[in-house]
Protein backbone atom coordinates (compact mmCIF):
# COMPACT_ATOMS: atom_id res chain seq x y z
CA UNK A 1 0.00 0.00 0.00
CA UNK A 2 1.13 3.80 -0.78
CA UNK A 3 2.94 5.47 2.45
CA UNK A 4 0.80 8.06 3.51
CA UNK A 5 1.69 11.27 6.05
CA UNK A 6 -0.96 11.52 9.16
CA UNK A 7 -2.42 14.78 10.54
CA UNK A 8 0.11 14.61 13.46
CA UNK A 9 3.09 15.33 11.40
CA UNK A 10 4.80 18.26 12.60
CA UNK A 11 5.99 20.26 9.53
CA UNK A 12 9.88 19.49 9.66
CA UNK A 13 10.29 18.01 6.26
CA UNK A 14 12.91 15.63 7.02
CA UNK A 15 10.99 13.24 4.95
CA UNK A 16 10.95 15.24 1.77
CA UNK A 17 14.24 14.94 0.44
CA UNK A 18 14.92 11.43 1.43
CA UNK A 19 11.92 10.43 -1.38
CA UNK A 20 13.72 8.92 -4.18
CA UNK A 21 10.68 9.49 -6.55
CA UNK A 22 10.24 13.61 -5.17
CA UNK A 23 6.61 11.74 -4.08
CA UNK A 24 6.72 13.57 -0.88
CA UNK A 25 5.29 17.91 -1.00
CA UNK A 26 4.94 20.71 1.16
CA UNK A 27 1.51 21.40 2.89
CA UNK A 28 -0.65 23.60 -0.29
CA UNK A 29 2.05 23.14 -2.69
CA UNK A 30 0.79 21.44 -5.90
CA UNK A 31 2.64 17.97 -7.19
CA UNK A 32 3.48 17.47 -11.18
CA UNK A 33 3.56 14.11 -12.62
CA UNK A 34 4.11 13.56 -16.57
CA UNK A 35 4.63 17.45 -17.07
CA UNK A 36 1.44 17.70 -15.54
CA UNK A 37 0.74 19.98 -12.33
CA UNK A 38 -2.46 19.53 -9.97
CA UNK A 39 -3.56 20.45 -6.76
CA UNK A 40 -2.38 19.98 -3.51
CA UNK A 41 -3.42 17.24 -1.69
CA UNK A 42 -3.09 18.64 1.61
CA UNK A 43 -3.29 22.43 2.51
CA UNK A 44 -1.95 21.99 6.12
CA UNK A 45 0.76 19.21 6.35
CA UNK A 46 3.25 17.40 4.46
CA UNK A 47 1.73 14.98 1.89
CA UNK A 48 3.03 11.73 -0.31
CA UNK A 49 1.18 11.73 -3.70
CA UNK A 50 0.24 7.69 -4.24
CA UNK A 51 0.85 7.84 -8.08
CA UNK A 52 4.33 8.59 -7.67
CA UNK A 53 5.02 6.34 -4.39
CA UNK A 54 6.76 3.13 -4.54
CA UNK A 55 7.36 2.45 -0.43
CA UNK A 56 10.89 2.61 -1.80
CA UNK A 57 11.02 -0.36 -3.63
CA UNK A 58 13.68 -0.60 -5.30
CA UNK A 59 15.72 1.84 -3.37
CA UNK A 60 15.48 0.82 -0.05
CA UNK A 61 14.88 -2.04 2.12
CA UNK A 62 12.75 0.44 4.49
CA UNK A 63 10.31 3.49 3.91
CA UNK A 64 12.98 6.27 3.90
CA UNK A 65 10.36 8.62 5.08
CA UNK A 66 9.32 6.77 7.86
CA UNK A 67 13.13 6.08 8.80
CA UNK A 68 13.54 9.81 9.15
CA UNK A 69 10.49 10.88 10.41
CA UNK A 70 10.69 11.99 14.39
CA UNK A 71 7.26 11.73 15.21
CA UNK A 72 6.54 8.32 13.13
CA UNK A 73 3.70 9.61 10.97
CA UNK A 74 4.84 8.07 7.63
CA UNK A 75 2.41 5.14 7.96
CA UNK A 76 1.16 2.49 5.08
CA UNK A 77 -2.22 3.64 3.79
CA UNK A 78 -4.88 1.12 4.23
CA UNK A 79 -6.60 2.10 1.75
CA UNK A 80 -4.26 1.34 -1.41
CA UNK A 81 -2.95 -1.92 -0.64
CA UNK A 82 -0.11 -2.71 -3.58
CA UNK A 83 2.06 -5.37 -3.96
CA UNK A 84 5.62 -5.60 -4.59
CA UNK A 85 5.58 -6.32 -8.57
CA UNK A 86 3.18 -3.22 -8.70
CA UNK A 87 5.33 -1.21 -6.85
CA UNK A 88 8.86 -2.25 -8.74
CA UNK A 89 6.84 -1.28 -12.10
CA UNK A 90 6.08 1.54 -11.17
CA UNK A 91 9.81 2.62 -9.94
CA UNK A 92 10.28 1.29 -13.31
CA UNK A 93 7.99 3.66 -14.81
CA UNK A 94 9.44 6.56 -12.90
CA UNK A 95 12.95 5.54 -13.37
CA UNK A 96 13.30 4.47 -16.86
CA UNK A 97 16.94 4.91 -16.90
CA UNK A 98 17.63 2.61 -14.11
CA UNK A 99 18.12 -0.84 -14.22
CA UNK A 100 16.86 -2.40 -10.73
CA UNK A 101 17.84 -6.38 -11.87
CA UNK A 102 15.85 -9.20 -9.91
CA UNK A 103 17.39 -8.60 -6.18
CA UNK A 104 16.40 -5.00 -6.09
CA UNK A 105 15.98 -3.56 -2.23
CA UNK A 106 12.39 -3.93 -1.02
CA UNK A 107 11.16 -3.89 2.64
CA UNK A 108 8.32 -7.42 1.32
CA UNK A 109 11.53 -9.17 1.63
CA UNK A 110 12.45 -8.48 5.21
CA UNK A 111 10.45 -11.23 6.41
CA UNK A 112 10.42 -14.95 5.44
CA UNK A 113 7.20 -14.34 3.16
CA UNK A 114 8.44 -11.65 0.65
CA UNK A 115 7.58 -11.90 -2.99
CA UNK A 116 4.49 -10.27 -4.05
CA UNK A 117 2.39 -10.47 -0.43
CA UNK A 118 0.30 -7.32 -0.02
CA UNK A 119 1.85 -4.28 2.13
CA UNK A 120 -1.89 -4.11 4.22
CA UNK A 121 -1.54 -5.15 7.84
CA UNK A 122 -2.57 -9.04 8.46
CA UNK A 123 -5.68 -10.12 10.07
CA UNK A 124 -3.44 -11.53 12.37
CA UNK A 125 -0.37 -13.78 12.78
CA UNK A 126 -1.11 -17.15 13.97
CA UNK A 127 -2.16 -16.99 17.62
CA UNK A 128 0.36 -17.42 20.48
CA UNK A 129 -0.32 -18.13 24.24
CA UNK A 130 2.70 -15.23 25.02
CA UNK A 131 5.06 -13.06 23.96
CA UNK A 132 7.83 -14.08 20.82
CA UNK A 133 11.00 -14.86 22.60
CA UNK A 134 13.28 -12.02 22.83
CA UNK A 135 16.77 -13.87 21.19
CA UNK A 136 17.12 -17.25 19.36
CA UNK A 137 20.31 -19.16 19.63
CA UNK A 138 21.41 -19.63 15.81
CA UNK A 139 23.75 -22.74 14.63
CA UNK A 140 26.78 -20.97 15.79
CA UNK A 141 27.96 -19.65 18.86
CA UNK A 142 26.64 -15.77 18.46
CA UNK A 143 22.73 -15.27 19.93
CA UNK A 144 20.44 -12.79 16.95
CA UNK A 145 17.86 -10.68 17.05
CA UNK A 146 14.96 -10.25 14.90
CA UNK A 147 14.40 -6.87 12.44
CA UNK A 148 12.74 -4.46 14.39
CA UNK A 149 10.22 -4.09 11.54
CA UNK A 150 9.87 -8.10 12.14
CA UNK A 151 9.70 -8.31 15.81
CA UNK A 152 6.21 -10.00 16.84
CA UNK A 153 4.20 -7.92 19.06
CA UNK A 154 1.52 -9.86 21.42
CA UNK A 155 -1.51 -8.12 21.17
CA UNK A 156 -4.51 -8.85 23.54
CA UNK A 157 -7.84 -8.44 22.23
CA UNK A 158 -10.34 -6.20 24.18
CA UNK A 159 -13.41 -8.16 22.89
CA UNK A 160 -12.86 -12.04 23.64
CA UNK A 161 -9.56 -11.66 25.74
CA UNK A 162 -6.88 -13.63 23.78
CA UNK A 163 -3.71 -12.91 22.73
CA UNK A 164 -2.41 -12.73 19.37
CA UNK A 165 1.08 -11.06 17.18
CA UNK A 166 1.61 -8.92 14.62
CA UNK A 167 4.56 -7.86 12.94
CA UNK A 168 6.06 -4.28 14.23
CA UNK A 169 6.35 -3.47 10.97
CA UNK A 170 2.48 -3.69 10.56
CA UNK A 171 1.89 -2.05 14.29
CA UNK A 172 1.54 1.55 12.41
CA UNK A 173 -0.63 4.57 13.69
CA UNK A 174 -4.31 4.12 11.77
CA UNK A 175 -3.95 0.35 10.72
CA UNK A 176 -6.48 -1.43 11.93
CA UNK A 177 -6.00 -5.23 13.07
CA UNK A 178 -8.23 -8.28 13.34
CA UNK A 179 -8.04 -10.69 16.54
CA UNK A 180 -7.88 -14.17 14.87
CA UNK A 181 -9.95 -15.38 17.53
CA UNK A 182 -13.59 -13.39 17.40
CA UNK A 183 -12.51 -11.08 14.67
CA UNK A 184 -12.87 -7.86 16.44
CA UNK A 185 -11.22 -4.66 15.49
CA UNK A 186 -8.04 -2.93 17.23
CA UNK A 187 -7.24 0.38 16.31
CA UNK A 188 -3.14 0.89 16.86
CA UNK A 189 -2.83 4.80 18.00
CA UNK A 190 0.20 6.95 17.87
CA UNK A 191 0.60 6.19 21.22
CA UNK A 192 1.16 2.66 21.28
CA UNK A 193 3.06 3.02 18.20
CA UNK A 194 5.44 5.60 19.76
CA UNK A 195 5.94 3.67 22.96
CA UNK A 196 6.74 0.28 21.21
CA UNK A 197 8.83 1.65 18.79
CA UNK A 198 11.44 3.03 21.01
CA UNK A 199 11.26 0.52 23.66
CA UNK A 200 12.04 -2.05 20.99
CA UNK A 201 14.62 0.46 18.82
CA UNK A 202 16.09 1.33 21.99
CA UNK A 203 16.43 -2.10 23.17
CA UNK A 204 17.76 -3.19 19.52
CA UNK A 205 20.34 -0.97 19.66
CA UNK A 206 21.55 -1.17 23.39
CA UNK A 207 21.57 -4.96 23.12
CA UNK A 208 23.72 -5.27 19.66
CA UNK A 209 26.20 -3.09 21.44
CA UNK A 210 27.06 -4.99 24.25
CA UNK A 211 26.72 -7.92 22.30
CA UNK A 212 29.40 -5.98 19.85
CA UNK A 213 31.18 -5.35 23.07
CA UNK A 214 31.42 -8.33 24.48
CA UNK A 215 32.47 -10.37 21.27
CA UNK A 216 35.02 -7.51 20.82
CA UNK A 217 36.02 -8.80 24.00
CA UNK A 218 36.17 -12.32 24.01
CA UNK A 219 38.36 -12.47 20.97
CA UNK A 220 41.11 -10.29 22.65
CA UNK A 221 41.17 -12.37 25.14
CA UNK A 222 41.13 -15.55 22.60
CA UNK A 223 44.14 -13.55 21.34
CA UNK A 224 45.89 -13.14 24.34
CA UNK A 225 45.37 -16.49 25.61
CA UNK A 226 46.39 -18.00 22.05
CA UNK A 227 50.04 -15.79 22.55
CA UNK A 228 50.53 -16.66 26.19
CA UNK A 229 50.15 -20.35 25.10
CA UNK A 230 52.46 -19.79 22.68
CA UNK A 231 54.90 -18.58 24.45
CA UNK A 232 54.93 -20.97 27.18
CA UNK A 233 55.21 -23.65 24.05
CA UNK A 234 57.87 -21.75 23.25
CA UNK A 235 59.66 -22.28 26.71
CA UNK A 236 58.71 -25.48 26.88
CA UNK A 237 60.85 -26.49 23.72
CA UNK A 238 63.63 -24.52 24.60
CA UNK A 239 63.72 -26.31 28.18
CA UNK A 240 64.04 -29.63 26.25
CA UNK A 241 67.18 -28.66 23.85
CA UNK A 242 68.74 -27.60 27.32
CA UNK A 243 68.29 -30.46 28.64
CA UNK A 244 69.45 -32.44 25.65
CA UNK A 245 72.44 -31.18 25.90
CA UNK A 246 73.35 -30.71 29.11
CA UNK A 247 72.77 -34.62 30.24
CA UNK A 248 74.88 -37.00 28.36
CA UNK A 249 73.44 -40.17 27.47
CA UNK A 250 74.10 -43.43 28.43
CA UNK A 251 77.13 -45.00 26.06
CA UNK A 252 78.10 -41.17 24.97
CA UNK A 253 81.68 -40.91 23.77
CA UNK A 254 83.47 -39.54 26.93
CA UNK A 255 86.72 -36.75 26.55
CA UNK A 256 89.78 -38.93 28.54
CA UNK A 257 91.87 -36.61 30.87
CA UNK A 258 95.72 -35.78 30.16
CA UNK A 259 97.62 -38.22 31.29
CA UNK A 260 99.96 -35.27 33.32
CA UNK A 261 97.02 -33.86 35.33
Amino acid sequence: MATMITEECINCGACEPECPNTAIYQGGAEWEFEGAKHAALSADIFYIVPEKCTECVGFHDEEACAVVCPVDVCIPNPDIPETEAQLIERAKQLHPGTDFGTEFPSRFREDAGGGDAPAAAPAAAAPVAAAAPVAAASAGPALKLPAVETWEVPIDCHGCGGTYSVLFQHVRSGNVLRCPFCKGAYTVNTSLHNQISKMLRGFHTRWTTDFEAMRVRRQREMDEFEARQKRELEDINEKLRTISKTVNPAGGPKKRAWIFG
